[in-house]
């Protein structure tokens, strides 16, 4: 059985009453189809005058913390606002300058525990995606990682269609942040990791799918679409596709074995 949401107009024009209609989503028992867009504005401290939405996934992990972030024009403040975590920032748009480094769109900043306090600003404004995390014991990267996405170079997967780019891996902890680059017409799987993924679509049009049970909840993800997986959980399957390029950056922050499967069937976690 496939669980569809009917696009907006589409909805509405089925509906009995023509007011007050919106789409509504898959039920799914974790993060999910989530739009960023929607969720409350929070405060962060340590960044003021800042507007953020915290990550609803990064948020009820004992991992730390998730924000999508947008910083004003002449924004200035600094990484040293949690000492005792490490630090990630990706820009999803603008510009913003750390230890005087400029990133532009697709820049990406790793700061773990015990680096200075950064100076962070942003001339023109900027949209960033904010983590901080606990210490990892096991972690090998103890250096600032500062880099243009740019200069990394895109690899195939064995996926046809479907391309990463690393932005950080850790042979320690096994923790890995990437870009993952999907093309129209690529045939995605049924998939799981055995750790917990984190996502966010920064560019495109994507459908997936999630499997719940031994039932299929599919919607469409646009720019700003998130979602946080439990480990095992199966995903992708053959409704999964891009109908324009579409672009996520992805996380993990424990050693996670990629695997296929045949068919949505029901997970090791009961997802």
């Amino acid at each position: 059985m496939t669980i569809r949401v009917l696009p907006g107009l589409l909805f509405c024009a089925l509906a009995s009453q023509m007011t007050a209609c919106a789409p509504s989503q898959p039920d799914v028992p974790y993060p999910a189809f989530v739009r960023v867009d929607e969720i409350p504005d929070v405060f962060i401290a340590g960044l003021p005058g800042v507007r953020a939405k915290g990550l609803v996934g990064a948020n009820s992990d004992s991992a730390g913390g998730g924000y999508r972030i947008d910083l004003p024009s002449s924004w200035q403040g600094t990484s040293g606002a949690s000492p005792d975590k490490t630090l990630e920032i990706f820009v999803i748009d603008g510009e913003l300058s750390v230890a005087d480094v400029s990133l532009k769109r697709g820049g990406y900043a790793y700061l773990p525990p015990g680096t200075l306090g950064f100076k962070l600003k942003s001339s023109t404004g900027a949209r960033i995606l904010y983590f901080l995390d606990d210490i990892e014991p096991t972690a090998v990267i103890r250096t600032p990682l500062i880099l243009e996405s740019g200069l990394v170079e895109w690899e195939d997967t064995e996926t046809d269609g479907v391309a990463v780019k690393e932005l950080r891996a850790d042979p320690g902890s096994g923790a890995r942040t990437w870009l993952e680059r999907t093309e129209p017409g690529a045939t995605i799987p049924w998939q799981s990791s055995t750790a917990n993924r984190e996502g966010y679509l920064v560019i495109g049009n994507y459908t997936h799918s999630e499997c719940v049970g031994t039932e299929v909840a599919t919607d469409v993800y646009f720019p700003g679409g998130y979602v946080y997986r439990p480990a095992h959980s199966i995903n992708g399957g053959p409704d999964a596709f891009a109908a324009t390029t579409s672009i996520w950056f992805f996380r993990e922050l424990t050693d996670g074995e990629a695997a296929t499967h045949e068919r949505c069937e029901l997970a090791t976690t009961g997802y």
